[in-house]
């Protein structure tokens, strides 16, 4: 891989607090994550992607930071994370951290000063409005657990606004002093060895807060400022950025319109991921089809991130209301499996009913569309929920390992684990752990491994270009290409549960000895590709062609 390592990356998210515990105190630590990573390789990450790891009260799982150049000393030392990213080195996988800055918590050095007098050297630092604004309960990131986003401070005697919870009061972009200790921040972990950082909510890092304007203007150049910086001090590092706006707003976070991109590398494709879900429910690829037609199209090395599960809910905000009713009713029909009226706080693996074949299916589908994937840790063993646990922790788990008490997780009593493990039903660690699926090569874990190798065979798939094969097609099937200098791959899926056949005879004019690389079953010869079959929920990978760069 070259500086644009992570256009063929595989990316794996993880928070490190419930993945392994080393020492025995039920919070999983660095050294944990250490004694895994050998099994991370194996899987063929080749990024791994840390959750907020920083000093925290954890009211909010640790985006709310009280120091942001120090580790949580639940996790181990600053010493511990240089050897996991010297460990990680050394196995070819890269490591990316959470830049959390668009708040603190309430509770860090910063604010503590702000609020105690209008002459504090950090008072600017943060958003006040002397008298109640007007937006006060206007743009909650969380409703129903958020009722304002102005919230006044008995100390300060002012009040201090907070796009999230109260106890993570906003800081103010527009303040230089902000801007360069933002840059200080991603320096210091840029020299302890992090490739790069995923920079949680975006949009709202920028955005320029107008007490009583709740369309605040947003300030772009930051962002142009910040990728220089990070580049400049190490030039293979990466922004990867939450940023769910609308599709028309998307293409200035990757550049200035230049066509230079000058700004994110990366962003989550949460229209796409949003489509996927609806496809999946729908049984249907039309919207996919028309997600790909509607990509707007990126900038030199600009790339998507693409999921199906992440750390949060599944957000289907950007649906239309019959589209979510329509994902709701198949993935999330009971109200607590649903969260802010917009979305789902389910794994997959339950949302598909545990059924192999569908979840083969789904994962098959969103690693071999354009852009780089991400896997959320536990979906390689098909881990479910625990929806006994509030808002978005149903997913956040601690890591099944092993069939040992606690899921092999720790050897802690269990009422001392960050989370309770889930230890009932089809999805309880006797049933679901690593040590079981080792053992069977036939298991979702083994496929998760050939499919994630299969892909690294095929470059074109996150560095090309992909497109619909716009030719007739049996209903419920959906055929795309991914090509690039290292050749062509072709990619059938079947949504639907019926047997097809498919004809795709108008690609025999490229293809130089097809064959399949990967399949949900063992298909007849790709032949003249006039008489593809495809079985319910069936997909298959066919190297159409190879070119001659690697």
């Amino acid at each position: 891989m070259g500086d644009r390592w992570y256009q063929e990356a595989v990316v794996y998210c993880l928070d490190v607090d419930t993945y392994a515990d080393s020492d025995g105190d039920g919070v999983g630590d660095f050294q944990g994550l250490i004694g895994r990573l050998d099994y991370l390789a194996r899987l063929g990450v080749t990024c791994l992607w840390l959750n907020p790891i920083h000093p925290s009260p954890n009211e909010d799982d640790g985006y709310d930071a009280t120091d942001f150049y120090n580790v949580d000393p639940r996790l181990g030392t600053l010493g511990d994370f240089a050897e996991l990213l010297h460990q990680a080195s050394n196995r070819g996988i890269r490591v990316i951290i959470d830049l959390v800055v668009n708040h603190t918590s309430d509770q860090h050095p910063w604010f503590q000063s702000a609020r105690s007098s209008p002459d504090s050297p950090y008072r600017d630092w943060y958003v006040w409005a002397d008298h109640e604004p007007a937006d006060r309960h206007q743009g909650m990131v969380f409703p129903g657990e958020q009722h304002e986003t102005w919230t006044y401070d008995r100390t300060a005697k002012a009040w201090y606004y907070h796009r999230f919870y109260k106890f993570q009061p906003d800081l103010n972009i527009e303040n230089p002093q902000v801007r360069a200790e933002i840059k200080k921040i991603t320096s210091f972990w840029l020299q302890l060895g992090v490739s790069g950082f995923r920079m949680d909510a975006v949009p709202f890092i920028i955005e320029r807060t107008e007490p009583g304007n709740p369309n605040s203007p947003k300030d772009f150049d930051f962002l142009t400022d910040l990728r220089q910086h990070v580049q400049w001090r190490r030039g293979d590092s990466v922004l990867l950025a939450e940023a769910n706006v609308e599709p028309d707003e998307l293409p200035v976070y990757f550049g200035d319109g230049s066509g230079s991109g000058n700004r994110i590398h990366m962003l989550f494709d949460f229209m796409l991921n949003g489509r996927l879900m609806l496809a999946l429910a729908r049984e249907d690829p039309e919207v996919i089809i028309e997600a790909l037609r509607d990509t707007p199209k990126l900038p030199t090395g600009g790339q998507w991130a693409t999921f199906l599960r992440n750390h949060d809910e599944i957000d289907l905000s950007r649906l239309t209301a019959d589209q979510r009713n329509d994902v709701l009713a198949e993935f999330g029909p009971d109200e607590n499996m649903q969260l802010y009226g917009r979305g789902i706080r389910r794994r997959l693996a339950p949302m598909l009913g545990n059924d192999r074949r569908h979840m083969e299916l789904a994962y098959s589908l969103q690693f071999s569309l354009r852009g780089t994937p991400v896997l959320r840790y536990g979906e390689e063993i098909g881990m479910g929920e625990n929806l006994s646990l509030d808002g978005r922790d149903a997913i956040r788990t601690p890591m099944q390992w092993s069939y040992a008490d606690n899921a092999g997780f720790s050897t802690a009593e269990p009422e001392k684990l960050v989370r309770p493990v889930i230890d009932k039903g089809e999805y309880g660690y006797q049933k679901v752990n690593v040590t079981a699926q080792r053992k069977d090569p036939r298991s979702l874990l083994g496929w998760f491994e050939r499919m994630i190798r299969t892909l690294r065979e095929a470059p074109e798939t996150g560095s090309g270009s992909t497109t619909h094969i716009d030719v007739p097609m049996p209903p419920g099937v959906l055929a795309h290409r991914a090509d690039g200098r290292t050749g062509t791959m072709v990619f059938l899926h079947n949504l639907g549960t019926s047997d097809v056949e498919v004809d795709l005879s108008t690609l025999a004019p490229e293809a130089d000895l097809p064959i399949d690389v990967l399949s949900d079953r063992n298909y007849e010869d790709v032949g003249k590709l006039d008489r593809l079959k495809l079985g319910g929920y069936g997909y298959r990978w066919i190297r159409l062609c190879r070119g001659h760069e690697r």
